[in-house]
């Protein structure tokens, strides 16, 4: 594991502040969707996942087909699928009384993620070795094709919103760190507030095109109710939109580091475990409450949502979560720590001085002194 001080603080701090929205936009669809919070739903999902994804393909460069990358990608990624998939068909099913089928080849609710960074990881050394408009224009195509596809083979997997979001995830890993240069000038920061204003009008003018349907990249243009001319249109429209947004975002993202970036190497703790407690509220009866309140709900579900992301990082809940989101990485944390107390143990007893005998500095004193 890479040491704090290897680490860029930036992509620390975008990473966690990535999945603490995560963790927002979840608990925001237990609210009513009407009104501002609906709003404030569509312009959050119009750019947010789009820049998670992103700043996913940039961390991915280095994947190819060596046995420690690929143990790896079945490590952290696999492993915790098959877990979580078990652990939220459980929750489900004992708290929710939900009947679930097809149990692994449709991911429940957040774990789509974890097939679709599968794929996105294997086509990882065939998007590198093209050139950066080949590989742009090939994910681009692949993503406006997908969602051609209907019926039930488009939804293993949800390999269909791995393929409309492919795009970001391919510009994430042919941009160079020259390149996320451009983003810390002062007048693109200041041009971000231009931005954020643009799709906060845009994301309420364009009605139906702006809800969850559409910036999921999830659903074929068929089941919208639109022609595959016309869903081909819209999808090129809702990429350019998420790579603005996600692009005004990362440029506000501090770049120093700190406490916030610290827990930027448990996003994936906050990803797996909250969506337990977005379950519980939903099944505890919390969006009837929140209907009551309109003024209160928003606010304090935004602030929430930010607890727990925050709580979920924490190192110490994170060490004891680590348990079931990277068993077998914890497994061998915990072989190498005793290992390394063994061999302490050992050179400890070695240097030692035996019953009876003095230790070296006293002996030579002692030596000493007699001459």
């Amino acid at each position: 594991m890479s040491s704090r001080t290897s680490r860029d603080p930036w992509l620390d701090n975008a990473k966690m502040a990535l999945v603490t929205l995560v963790v927002v936009g979840h608990l925001w669809a237990l609210l009513p969707s009407d009104g501002v919070v609906g709003h404030l739903y569509d312009f959050l999902y119009a750019w947010h996942m789009p820049a998670f994804v992103f700043v996913t393909g940039y961390l991915s460069k280095a994947f190819d087909f060596t046995p420690d990358r690929l143990w790896n990608l079945v490590r952290t990624v696999a492993v915790p699928y098959v877990v979580f998939e078990c652990l939220m068909a459980f929750f489900r099913e004992w708290f929710g009384g939900e009947q679930l089928q097809d149990l692994f080849a449709d991911p429940h609710w957040p774990l789509w993620f974890l097939t679709a960074l599968i794929a996105w990881r294997l086509l990882t050394p065939l998007f590198r070795s093209l050139p950066f408009a080949s590989a742009i224009a090939l994910a681009v195509g692949v993503s406006v094709a997908s969602a051609t596809i209907s019926g039930e083979t488009s939804e293993y997997f949800d390999l269909t919103r791995a393929a409309g979001m492919l795009p970001f995830f391919v510009l994430g890993l042919h941009t160079t760190p020259e390149r996320l240069e451009v983003l810390r000038g002062v007048a693109v920061r200041w041009g971000t507030v231009g931005v954020f204003g643009a799709l906060w009008v845009l994301t309420g003018l364009a009605g139906p095109l702006a809800d969850s349907d559409w910036l999921y990249y999830s659903t074929p243009y068929a089941d919208l109710g639109v022609t595959d001319a016309r869903g081909t249109a819209i999808r090129l429209s809702l990429l350019a939109v998420g790579l603005v947004g996600g692009a005004a975002f990362l440029a506000l993202v501090p770049r120093s580091g700190g406490w916030f970036a610290h827990m930027g190497s448990a996003t994936l703790v906050v990803y797996l475990c909250h969506g337990f407690v977005v379950r519980g509220l939903a099944y505890g009866g919390y969006p009837d409450w929140a209907a009551e309140h309109g003024l209160l709900a928003p606010l304090v579900t935004a602030a929430g949502g930010v607890l727990l992301a925050l709580t979920l990082a924490a190192p110490p809940v994170r060490r004891r979560l680590l348990v079931l989101v990277d068993p077998f990485g914890r497994a061998e944390q915990r072989v190498n720590d005793a290992v390394d107390l063994t061999l302490e143990a050992a050179v400890a007893q070695s240097t030692a001085p035996t019953p009876g005998s003095l230790p070296a500095m006293e002996f030579s004193t002692a030596t000493a002194a007699t001459r």
